[in-house]
């Protein structure tokens, strides 16, 4: 059993947004498709970091969860600045539950163990300093990786963290979500949210002790990345 992930597959089977008007994104629902069937088995579990959907309610996300759902192995999804049709912990798994969705999980305030990885995470946050309402989500999206990496606690397993947002960005340190990773001794982090030509300011390799990866989908051409 393997562990995988994928960040910002911006699926739009039941809407207008297709991101093939963007460079890179060309044919690129098939290219999901041929990516999971090239590197993921069933038996294999999948990360998806954010921005799986368009869809603006769980219903209208329902048509891209079926195709997410059918695709090799488990996957756990962490919510992304565009997931909008994200709500409760248990409303969404119920929905899932209700639709026969059987292959996917939900990381909010928790963690999976997964063949001695724990997989932790949360959306993360780029904000200003300066923008109270800022600040407040930082602390909230502090408060859930804490809440995700000392579930894991005592489990006798890699802590490997999992953010939508990169939590450092050209010259801008988050350092709220940096502290945290730091305080459980993290040493791999994984994130996505950039594309295209900015890929070349996310936070890439080793930097202060930690390994880093960017995941957005055009960005790995659509192949989701083994972690183990």
């Amino acid at each position: 059993m393997s562990l995988f992930a994928i960040s910002d597959l911006h699926l739009s089977l039941a809407s207008n947004k297709s991101m093939e008007i963007f460079p890179g994104w060309q044919n690129y629902v098939a290219r999901i498709q041929a990516g999971f069937a090239s590197v993921v088995k069933e038996e294999d579990t999948v990360v998806l970091v954010g921005d799986s959907s368009w869809g603006m309610s769980l219903e209208e996300s329902l048509t891209d969860f079926r195709f997410i759902n059918d695709l090799p192995g488990i996957k756990l999804l962490i919510k992304g600045n565009h997931d909008y049709w994200w709500s409760t912990k248990a409303k969404m798994e119920r929905f899932f539950e209700q639709n026969g969705l059987n292959k996917l999980g939900i990381l909010h305030n928790n963690s999976v163990l997964v063949d001695g990885i724990a997989v932790c995470g949360t959306r993360g946050w780029l904000y200003s300093p300066e923008d109270p309402e800022d600040i407040k989500v930082l602390a909230r999206e502090a408060g859930r990786l804490r809440a995700s990496l000392q579930s894991a606690q005592g489990q006798n397993a890699e802590l490997i963290a999992f953010l939508h947002y990169p939590p450092v960005y050209g010259n801008e340190i988050c350092q709220e979500m940096m502290d945290v990773l730091r305080e459980y001794g993290v040493k791999k982090c994984f994130y996505g949210h950039i594309h295209g030509q900015s890929a070349g300011m996310a936070v890439k390799g080793r930097y202060l002790d930690m390994d880093f990866k960017l995941l957005s989908g055009d960005c790995v051409g659509f192949v989701p990345v083994k972690i183990s």
